[in-house]
Formats: structure tokens, sequence, C-alpha cells
């Protein structure tokens, strides 16, 4: 369960003066604080590395961010505010409210906690829409009793409604996979334990024989292999068998979980849910080949059939995983979650992946919640 407070602006709470203060004591801490209308991709990617697996880092460009950095430059904390155009089922009751703005994310590093940081945002944040000239401030989506607790302590906070973090339905979903199967698996298991709302119509591999296959058998999910003779067929009829597969199994979401094949624009008309997981930090803006990273550096995209083979080939020393949705351009579809994973000097691919499996895994979970959430 989860609570959505709200925040009264009545009798001059959070009116200019706090704004002062908060500047004034954050300062005296060593703190310079900034003010932004548009979230850079240094901030956004320093959120997805310090609180993954999350999407916060898209919730924050969709609205005002105040954050904070450190003496030595190096971002500390952040609080979002003002965000429009976001499709969450706990923001749907307030959408006609003109009157009241949006709270969050808000998020401070955990070596800057107990310093007075997380106050000086939060009261900016609530300032700045008082600002803006809202009555009231939701702060939504609190699932902890502490939190609730926090908020009510330091904003007079009450608790508006209650809701449920369940989904009120599954989503009848198709896997393609062409390996090991290592998501599928961790997808598998989280849908057992309740932890994703999906029902499996089907897997189906590209490659004969690949462990995946295995591993939905055991899962009780139904797997087909559709393999391409290139010498046989030509790539107009195989793509026909594969669109046919898939359309009879009825899918409502499509997870391409290291799917090795080209999907072909018919396709992804067809099924227009997809989302795929791709072992690199993608950038936000399609048509970027560079992404910039938490500590400021850039390195490529690495987009592609071989991203860990070019970011070691590269010497790059971050790398992750993205998920996001499939376009008719390689992995330049519309980014859902992605972490950044720095390598610490790994240079041995086996010691990468092992490094790099469990944050795909936790990216591809809460991007699935994600997507459930805006489709419930």
């Amino acid at each position: 369960m989860a609570v959505n407070l709200i925040v009264d602006f009545a009798e001059g709470r959070f009116a200019e003066t706090v704004s002062t203060r908060a500047l004034e004591s954050a300062a005296a801490r060593g703190y310079r604080l900034q003010h932004t209308t548009r979230v850079d991709d240094r901030l956004a990617a320093w959120i997805d590395w310090r609180f993954a697996p999350s999407w916060w880092s898209s919730e924050a460009r969709a609205g005002e961010v105040w954050y904070a950095c450190d003496a030595r430059g190096d971002i500390a904390g952040f609080a979002a505010f003002d965000a429009r155009g976001l499709r969450f089922p706990w923001l749907r009751a307030y959408e006609r409210q003109t009157d009241v703005g949006i709270f969050g994310p808000y998020g401070v590093a955990p070596e800057h906690r107990k310093t007075g940081l997380g106050q000086a945002l939060l009261d900016l944040a609530l300032a700045g829409l008082r600002h803006k000239g809202y009555a009231r401030a939701l702060i939504p989506a609190v699932g902890f009793e502490r939190l609730v607790t926090m908020y009510q302590a330091l904003t007079g906070a009450h608790v508006a409604d209650t809701y449920s973090y369940t989904s009120a339905r599954r989503f009848r979903t198709t896997i393609l996979a062409s390996g090991g199967g290592t998501n599928a698996q961790s997808v598998f298991e989280r849908a057992a334990a309740g932890q994703l709302p999906l029902d499996f119509g089907l897997l189906i591999a590209n490659v004969p024989g690949v462990p995946v296959i295995g591993r939905a058998a055991a899962a009780g999910v139904a797997a087909q292999t559709i393999v391409w003779n290139r010498t046989s067929e030509s790539r107009a009829t195989y793509d026909t068998r594969l669109i046919d597969a898939v359309a009879g199994s009825e899918p409502e979401l499509i997870l391409l979980l290291g799917w090795m094949h080209l999907l072909p624009p018919a396709f992804i008309a067809r099924f227009p849910e997809i989302l795929n997981v791709h072992p690199a930090f993608l950038p936000f803006d399609p048509r970027a080949d560079d992404v910039m990273l938490p500590d400021g550096s850039v390195i490529p995209a690495f987009r592609g059939a071989y991203p860990l083979r070019d970011a070691l080939a590269a010497n790059a020393t971050w790398l992750g995983a993205s998920v996001h949705h499939v376009t008719a351009e390689v992995d330049r579809g519309a980014i859902v979650v992605r972490t950044p994973l720095r390598l610490d000097g790994l240079t041995n691919p086996p010691d990468v992946i092992a490094k790099l499996r469990p944050i795909e895994h936790a990216a591809v979970a809460a991007a699935i919640r994600r997507w459930s959430f805006e489709h419930t």
C-alpha cells in the first residue's frame, strides 16, 4: 500500500522566506544549490546511478529541479517539482485540479544525509510550487510509514488517499530471446512471486537448443523455436512466420530479452508495445550518439549488437543497462528505465557480464512495473 500526501500552502506556509533560509542553511554547510527548468544529462545520469533501479530521471525531466553540489562540485541531492504529462494511476485523480502541483521525486546521496541538505531541498521545491501559484502540493506514492511520518513532520502534510501498488490486472506477455535467458528467468521468477503483473503466452527463440527454452519449460511457459534458414527462405517469409506466431499468442506486451534478430517495420507496426533490454547506458535523446555519465564524462552510446565488445575496445570506464521502447531505428526508442554501471577497472568480459546481469534484471523489472502502471 502507498499514500498520496497533500501539503496546504495556506497561512503563509512555504512562503519566500523559506527559500531564503534554505539557501542560507545549505550554503553554511558548504553546498551550492541551483535551480533548473530543464534537467541536464549529467544530473539525469546521476539520478539513474544513485537511485537505481528507477525511472526518477524521467520524472525529473518532466518538471523543474533544485539540486545541490558539494564543495568538490559533485552532485549531492535533488528535489523535482511541477512535473507535467506523467501517466501514473496515483496522479489521475489530480489531473484536473489546477490548484495542485506535484512534488518529487526527491533524493539525497547517502553520504549527504543528516546534514540538513534534504530539508533545504524539500523546502525549496515546495516553495517553488507555491511561487508558481499552486494552493496545494501533492507528494505522491509514499510507500513507507517512516517517510509518511517524515513528510508530515517537515511539511504539515496530511494523507489524501491510499492505493495499492499491485496492478488491478495482469498483462498477457510474449518473450523473444536468443540465448542463455537469465533475464527471462528473472522475469519468470518475479512474476511468479507476484512482483510483476504478467501472464506469459509464449516464448520464442530463434536459435535451436538455447538455454532459455529450458528455462521457459521449467517455468511452465510454452516455447517455440523459429529459425531463419537464410539459404532456403526469404527474409520476408521468415518475418511473416514470426509475426503469425506472435499474433497467435495475443500479446499485450512483448519483451525482447536478448533477442538477436532485427525486427521488421511490419512487426513493430503490428505490435506497438515492445520493450527491449540493451546492455549499455543509452542517452535520452534518440538522435545522440554519445551519452553523459554521472561523473560528467562522455562515452559513445554503444548501440548495436556488440555493446560489451565495443565498450571494452574503447576502454570505457562505464557501461550499463537500458530498457527502451522498440522503434524501427535500432536502440533509439524512448527510454523507460536505464542504469549506469561503473566498471571499476574490469576488462575481462565474463567479469563484466557477471557484474552487469543483476543490473539488467533489476532494470527490466522496473521497466515492466513502469509500463504496467502507465497502462493500468
